[in-house]
């Protein structure tokens, strides 16, 4: 059923009035968290960040040993996530397009060998959230149904920070702590207790985007992941096709 002219202009209207209420009550944290990164004028042109650069996957049992392979990850709106790992033995590909998600696995050495899967809703919700945050600067939240809460004052590595959550679902939550002098952002946290660590800085487009990005994870058993993506590149606003994101269209094994 389509609205009347009236119903329209009423529904715009009460949308745009909820835009700039949430606009004026946000967190002066959040508007300094976004000065640190760049103009209004760069961080609203944005629409695709795409890095290039090199993973590093540390062993839970041993973290001397270490796997290394080429990464490229990309962001565009809306929606739209693709991360490609490639080593000597295994492409992973893991995209997200709008509501669909898939991951494939191929030999590097025979491009006969591979497989593909589609991805479940939970997984589907994680993505994303994590493109909204890596996109939005991490204003416009409510906009998606979520909220952001102050959590108040708290010390990070020695720095007096605001803790921030960024609220998706009940079961997708980040935790950022910011600086409250700079508005650096110091530290991000996941509701299962995964960590972020930001280290470094390129510029591109006006913009600081970090040079290096440390996660940790822990398992059922206790032991803690880290992966380290060290960035080599950045580069704002290309644009990528439908297809880029699009599941594959799968063809017979011979």
């Amino acid at each position: 059923m389509s609205l009347s002219p009236l119903r329209f202009v009423s529904a715009a209207t009460s949308a745009l009035v909820l835009a700039i209420a949430a606009r004026a009550a946000e967190l002066p944290i959040i508007s300094k968290a976004r000065a640190r990164v760049g103009s209004e004028v760069a961080l609203n042109e944005v629409k695709s960040i795409h890095y290039v650069g090199t993973l590093v996957t540390a062993d839970p049992t041993d973290p001397s040993k270490q796997q290394r392979a080429a990464i490229e990850i990309v962001f565009q709106k809306n929606d739209q996530q693709r991360i490609t790992a490639t080593s000597d033995k295994l492409i992973e590909t893991t995209a997200l397009d709008n509501y669909d998600a898939w991951q494939r696995k191929q030999d590097p050495a025979d491009p006969t060998k591979w497989q593909q899967t589609l991805l479940g809703a939970d997984q589907i919700k994680r993505l994303r959230a994590n493109t909204w945050e890596t996109l939005a600067f991490f204003r416009g939240l409510e906009t998606r149904g979520g909220r952001v809460e102050d959590l108040g004052p708290v010390t990070i590595d020695g720095v007096a920070c605001q803790k921030v959550a960024f609220i998706h679902a009940t079961n997708i939550r980040f935790l950022r702590y910011f600086d409250l002098v700079t508005g650096r952002l110091v530290f991000t946290e996941t509701e299962s207790g995964g960590t972020l660590r930001e280290q470094g800085e390129i510029l591109a487009a006006g913009l600081r985007f970090p040079k290096t990005l440390v996660t940790t994870t822990k398992s059922p058993e206790g032991k803690v992941q880290t992966v380290t993506i060290n960035v080599e590149k950045v580069t704002v606003n290309e644009v990528f096709p439908a297809s880029f994101f699009a599941v594959p269209i799968l063809s017979p094994r011979k």
